[in-house]
């Protein structure tokens, strides 16, 4: 939750529209629970915050702490992650409608802190004389939360503590139209990385393999695909990143876009998007992210 003075502190949903405001409970109730998402992932005390929010709900005391969700302005699920690991080419039909060569191993590329947004952003983008074609790309974010290092495919899963709705927003002649390919410079521009509007804990979303995927813009569906579809699933992706480096806890990874993307159209069909355009992105149990741009 994004608060009037600026700083962005963690929100916990209920079942109704309900949401308790982590800070304000702290102080009513004086409980202490990490006041972050990241600090919930990197320090732990997930007791503290269990005990917050069975007690947000009972106490007479924590009435100011229950605000409605249709009132807050959504802040940064993750603000500084040591880690950003996004992955390229990861649906077979998303390979096909581009023209690529499908991927043996799973190709890595990052984001900066700089790109990641909050549900509800507007991204501001920049002069065409820097980009203009730019793209949509929702894909599942898989937040690591323990220390992470030569896992096995078939322990993978334990080491992840939930899943967010991302968007992996492109501008396509940055990375496809600079000498060499850019991949980075065309996905890492600022608030390219809208992720939100909840993180979802992995017991509560079960299978990640197995979710429904979709974008829409400006109301026309644009993707619809399932993460069964993935060439690398979660599991793969953990083990083969785990080769490569150490994750640690609040490191994230872009897991990849399915089919739908405007790159795929026949290039006379290909109409970027412009300013005032609106795009939901959502992920089966894990919500709708929205933004808007201008």
């Amino acid at each position: 939750m994004r608060n009037a003075d600026g700083s962005e502190t963690l929100g916990v949903k209920l079942d109704n529209d309900a949401v308790i405001d982590v800070r304000t409970a702290r102080q009513l109730l004086g409980i202490a629970a990490p006041l972050t998402l990241e600090q919930l992932l990197k320090e732990g005390n997930a007791s503290g915050l269990n005990k917050l929010i069975d007690a947000a709900q009972t106490s007479h005391r924590s009435k100011g702490a229950l605000v409605k969700e249709s009132s807050i302005t959504f802040g940064r699920l993750f603000r500084s992650p040591g880690k950003i690991v996004c992955i390229g080419l990861n649906y077979r039909a998303h390979v096909q409608e581009t023209n690529e060569k499908l991927p043996s191993v799973p190709i890595l590329f990052n984001k900066y802190n700089n790109a990641l947004a909050a549900h509800n952003c507007t991204i501001e983008l920049p002069p065409s004389d820097v980009a203009y074609k730019f793209d949509y790309e929702t894909e599942l974010l898989i937040v690591i939360g323990k220390k992470a290092r030569r896992v096995s495919e078939a322990e993978a899963l334990s080491y992840i503590a939930g899943y967010c709705t991302a968007h992996d927003f492109s501008a396509r002649d940055l990375q496809l139209e600079t000498p060499s390919g850019q991949w980075m410079i065309g996905k890492t521009l600022d608030n390219f990385g809208p992720i939100g509007p909840y993180f979802v804990s992995a017991d509560l979303v079960g299978d990640p393999n197995n979710l429904t995927i979709e974008t829409h813009v400006n109301g026309e569906e644009r993707q619809s695909s399932n993460t069964s579809f993935m060439i690398f699933n979660p599991q793969k992706l953990i083990a083969y990143i785990t080769k490569m480096w150490t994750l640690e806890p609040g490191d994230i990874i872009w897991s990849g876009t399915p089919q739908g993307v405007i790159l795929g159209y026949p290039k006379d069909k290909q109409v970027w998007l412009k300013a005032g355009d609106e795009i939901v992105s959502t992920i089966e149990k894990l919500g709708s992210l929205r933004f808007k741009l201008a």
